[in-house]
């Protein structure tokens, strides 16, 4: 195994965006090196380090492009136009377009096996070198950092295939035989345990925070307690406990490659390991994110708001896995706003998604769709789809995304103005920083939205204008004007504490039902949001559905969704249905149903597809060619 390597060639595709972090994950190696010349050097070494940490994937622009989860999801939707432009696969995926010959870019099947390989070779070569400033402390870390990256890798395969080939830490020879190359899939909880032990153990030797700056986006104790929660989330979660689809899916040895009896254990595991995530975070200084107003209570406004757009240095102790360094920042940014202010407009949140957001009453307004996409209205909600208001909706808050500073009466700001559709009207404040809908304040330009037709500056006959009636305004900084240059920085998150806690009230009501630690880290995710506590008294299955839908709004357009969907085995309630939006071709400022140039009404916008098989990514037909000892994923064939 020693000499596996002569010479090494770097083709590591590394870029000061997407590298993880730190001062050193700056540099880039040198184009040909012996091992011995890497890793008798403090600058080669780290430069590896970096190269194993370039796999973690951008949750901004990579989760709406390059991994897709964005647009595969329900939240938002893109124009059939946009293909050719980089969107090929993640809008192929909307329309049932899915097979072992897809070309998906991020190809984790190949790229995170390569990604783990060069960990393997990290963890067998690295040296303390003291005289080079690589002490045995910052050796033993970086391998630990080396160790997380290697089981967060599969625990990425796992979540997107179902199942891989598995092999504890075992590091090949180049010259290795095909017999030992050509391996099967592992059966998934197996390599849930591994993973689920891994991490544990490396938990306890990183750091929960780093004291340098720079260093933030380097593996920490609490990133690996929280992939470890999420990987047995998954694992308790009906995708993978007790699915009978995966019955007759076996590997080359004949091994069920998932158990397909029900396991409530697993219920267990995981909302064990969410607490002790938790206890945890909450023990090395992470907290939601939240900001005050004058009188101390909680700003929603803001603190949601700036949640996505702070970082860790700056307060925001959310965040517990991210990356500081993105790629094409204003790119992902213009896509997202309106084609008025340089915008690529395009980008358009879901009527669903729309509906989903609670009233200000922490009330949902709509309980569902009748046949012909009309909805259901929740009667004690307080809501009015139709109409217009007739003065300004004030509330207190220091969130200028409402209205100009002349509405401002002392301490409450507008978030609508008079002429807003009711449907917009009386919201959560997590609605308000998520969607720009027409006749929305419009800071950088001085106005307010323009969707209507003929005339409106926000929209036109193009592909390049929102499709349905709506675009994305969260994670996006009030301050983004593209047609200007002006652009932010912001932090990529991956993982942040909100999730740890309705994930842990969504294990522990499936172990207690809704007890009243799931009834609390609900309600905090929802005081921070600014609407009330729960109803009490709910059952275990309606509340089920409240922790569903609590993720659904607080994760919205962060690539969450999509998972979460998948994991419930739900893609054929959600992902397999027709899409509405306000009225694309309207050029009237009017709910006339009867009306075709009426923009405010519900208009049929697109279907989007869902087959059984889609839950799982297939195996790409390339690899089941190369080896006979694949069992290709239930319903893709082979």
């Amino acid at each position: 195994m020693k000499n596996y390597f002569i010479i090494i060639t770097f083709i590591l595709f590394l870029s000061l965006s997407t590298v993880s972090c730190s001062k050193f994950l700056d540099k880039m190696p040198d184009d040909q090196l012996t091992m011995e010349m890497i890793f008798t050097d403090k600058i080669r070494t780290e430069d590896w380090l970096a190269s194993v940490y370039s796999s973690i994937p951008s949750p901004l622009w990579g989760y709406f492009k390059e991994q897709g989860y964005n647009i595969m999801g329900d939240d938002i939707t893109i124009p059939q136009e946009w293909q050719p432009y980089g969107w090929k696969n993640s809008y192929a995926y909307t329309m049932a377009d899915w097979s072992p010959n897809s070309g998906w870019g991020p190809n984790y099947w190949v790229e995170l096996p390569k990604r783990i390989r060069t960990g393997l070779v990290f963890l067998e070569r690295v040296r303390v070198i003291p005289e080079d400033g690589l002490t045995q402390e910052y050796v033993s870390q970086m391998k630990n950092e080396v160790r997380f990256l290697i089981a967060y890798y599969y625990s990425l395969l796992i979540e997107t295939y179902g199942t891989v080939p598995f092999i504890r830490h075992t590091l090949y020879d180049t010259d290795a035989s095909a017999e030992e190359l050509m391996i099967g899939q592992t059966p998934y909880d197996e390599i849930v345990d591994w993973i689920d032990q891994e991490l544990k153990e490396v938990a306890a030797k990183l750091p929960a925070v780093y004291s340098d700056k720079n260093d933030w986006g380097r593996a920490t104790s609490v990133m690996a307690l929280a992939i470890r929660a999420k990987t047995l989330l998954f694992a308790a979660s009906p995708l993978f406990n007790g699915n009978e689809d995966f019955k007759d899916w076996k590997n080359e040895k004949g091994e069920n490659l998932f158990q397909t009896d029900y396991n409530p254990k697993k219920w267990v595991r995981a909302a064990e390991a969410h607490k002790e995530l938790i206890e945890a975070a909450h023990s090395g200084g992470y907290k939601l994110y939240t900001e005050f107003n004058q009188d101390g209570s909680i700003d929603p406004f803001m603190s949601y708001y700036n949640m996505s757009l702070k970082t860790f240095s700056s307060g925001n102790k959310e965040i517990i896995f991210g990356r500081p360094e993105n790629s094409d920042l204003n790119g992902f940014q213009s896509h997202h706003l309106p084609k008025g202010i340089g915008g690529n407009a395009g980008m358009s949140v879901t009527q669903e998604l729309v509906d989903a957001f609670y009233m200000e009453n922490g009330i949902a307004p709509i309980i569902g769709y009748n046949e012909d996409g009309s909805p259901i209205i929740n009667p004690s909600s307080g809501y009015v789809e139709n109409g217009f208001s007739t003065a300004v909706e004030r509330r207190t808050t220091a969130w200028s995304g409402g209205g100009p500073s002349n509405l401002v009466n002392g301490d409450s700001r507008p978030v609508t103005m008079d002429g807003t559709y009711n449907m917009y009207c009386n919201r959560e404040p997590r609605f308000y920083v998520s969607v720009i809908f027409n006749e929305a304040w419009l800071g950088v330009a001085n106005r307010r939205i323009e969707f209507l037709q003929d005339g409106g500056r926000d929209t036109g006959h193009t592909f390049d204008a929102p499709q349905n009636g709506y675009n994305v305004r969260k994670r996006i900084s009030l301050d983004v004007y593209p047609r200007e240059g002006k652009h932010t920085f912001q932090p990529g998150i991956l993982y942040r504490l909100a999730d740890a806690y309705l994930s842990y009230a969504e294990a522990l009501n499936e172990v207690d039902g809704p007890s009243a630690d799931v009834y609390e880290y609900i309600n905090l995710v929802r005081k921070r949001a600014g609407i009330p506590d729960l109803a009490a008294g709910l059952s275990q299955g309606e509340m089920r559905e409240a922790i569903r839908h609590e993720r659904r709004v607080e994760f919205n357009s962060e690539g969450i969704r999509f998972h979460d969907v998948r994991r419930w085995k739900l893609g054929e309630k959600f992902f397999n249905t027709s899409l509405y939006g306000m009225n694309f071709l309207g050029s009237k400022k009017s709910d006339d149903k009867n009306d075709s140039q009426a923009f405010y009404k519900r208009t049929f916008y697109k279907n989007r597809y869902f087959t059984k098989r889609m839950y799982l990514w297939p195996v790409p037909q390339s690899q089941m060619d190369i080896n006979p000892n694949l069992r290709q994923a239930p319903g893709y064939g082979g």
